[in-house]
């Protein structure tokens, strides 16, 4: 039989002779479950957060992307094209045209980037399923879509054939553009619909035909800034990546989604650790009732402890007793906490009480990750706590 353990339990459900010693308990019990709750919520929310940010730059995203390893643009020829759909584990591909250009509308300007896009990209990315208004790019070449915010910005009407938009591109080449009478090549295009995602991006980036653009950049059919591919279900994406970098070589360079956003993952994953050690802080601070409060309970049985001890318990054993009693009340606590946090964040995922906007519930993700984390907190910090309390019990205090 383990003594100490069953002593440990006794004293965990038993209630003391003195009110004030009952009441610091179920304080310090209260302490736990709230600090483990408020740990479990932040981190569900800050997850929700961060994959509905994420879900953002995923519209545009693909699974790879094969950028230029020098300079911005580099050629791609049939035969690797040939390959490249050889490549088992490549669902599908689209190759993509990028430069900075210049809008006019009704004496409006704006310098968003031009995105040339071949057909196959709306079935690489979800581009089409963000469409705000209008429709995607169709056969006619001076098309283009841009996002809602360039259309308040220029005040840009959908299907406007009387007043099309200007897009303006350097003339590739090198030395003085004073010489020439138009250093720029000009596009008249007109909007088919506008994209919507959020407002940086919705600002960022115009799509069209990738022919149309490499006509107006100057550039041959061959000539590209990337290839986004979509991996087949279950595909192994490094060995696809391995595969796709043999065929293209040194030319380019292939790059994960995670890389493509690196410095978004960086702040999110940085702000969420940032959030962590704040909390951790906070239940460091409310740990420390632990301590008083097991400190408290070993005054409490002095007597008790005489009689133990005379009975031939040792003081490791005693001391065993009220770090078992600490471990227990953080964990329990903790488990309870976790339950709480588990059952309003299923709560708030499945009805969105807590709105953002009237439109948009505040996000809230639910991970095993979290409950693990939580747990491992509280009972890392229950550890130092119950032992620094326990460690109060010696020879001197006992006789």
């Amino acid at each position: 039989m383990n003594v100490p353990l069953y002593i440990a339990k006794r004293y965990l459900v038993s209630k003391s002779s003195r009110n004030a010693v009952n009441i610091i308990n179920m304080v310090t019990f209260f302490v736990v479950v709230v600090g483990a709750a408020a740990l479990f919520i932040v981190l569900s929310g800050f997850s929700g957060l961060k994959t509905f940010s994420l879900s953002f730059a995923n519209t545009f995203d693909p699974d790879l992307k094969a950028v230029a390893s020098t300079g911005k643009f580099y050629e791609i020829t049939p035969d690797e094209e040939s390959k490249l759909k050889d490549i088992d584990g490549i669902a599908v591909f689209s190759k993509e045209i990028e430069e900075r250009v210049y809008l006019d509308y009704k004496q409006k300007s704006h310098m968003p980037y031009l995105k040339g896009v071949d057909d196959n990209y709306n079935r690489v990315t979800g581009i089409d399923s963000i469409i705000f208004y209008g429709g995607w790019l169709n056969n006619y070449p001076n098309q283009v879509v841009p996002g809602i915010a360039t259309s308040n910005l220029l005040g840009l009407a959908a299907n406007d054939n009387l007043n099309p938009l200007r897009i303006l591109a350097p003339k590739p080449g090198k030395g003085s553009i004073t010489g020439q009478s138009k250093p720029y090549n000009e596009l008249l295009t007109t909007a088919t619909g506008f994209y919507a995602i959020n407002e940086e991006l919705d600002k960022k980036y115009v799509f069209a035909h990738l022919s149309t653009v490499q006509r107006l950049l100057e550039k041959n059919e061959n000539q590209i800034t990337g290839i986004n591919f979509k991996l087949e279900p279950g595909a192994d994406k490094k060995e696809v990546l391995q595969k796709i970098q043999e065929v293209l070589k040194d030319k380019a360079e292939i790059k994960t989604r995670a890389q493509l956003n690196d410095a978004l993952y960086r702040m999110l994953n940085t702000e969420n650790l940032a959030i962590y050690l704040i909390f951790t802080l906070v239940l460091i601070v409310a740990l420390f009732n632990v301590v008083g409060a097991i400190i408290m309970m070993i005054l409490d049985k002095q007597a008790n402890l005489k009689t133990l001890f005379s009975l031939g318990t040792t003081v490791k054993e005693l001391r065993r007793v009220f770090f078992l009693q600490g471990i227990m009340v953080t964990v329990f606590g903790g488990f309870i906490g976790i339950i709480i946090g588990g059952a309003l964040t299923v709560i708030q995922t499945s009805t969105g009480i807590i709105r953002i906007t009237p439109s948009l519930p505040y996000p809230m993700e639910f991970k095993l990750f979290n409950v693990a984390v939580v747990l491992a907190t509280i009972t890392v910090l229950g550890l130092i706590a119950a032992k620094i309390a326990s460690g109060r019990i010696t020879g001197k205090l006992i006789n």
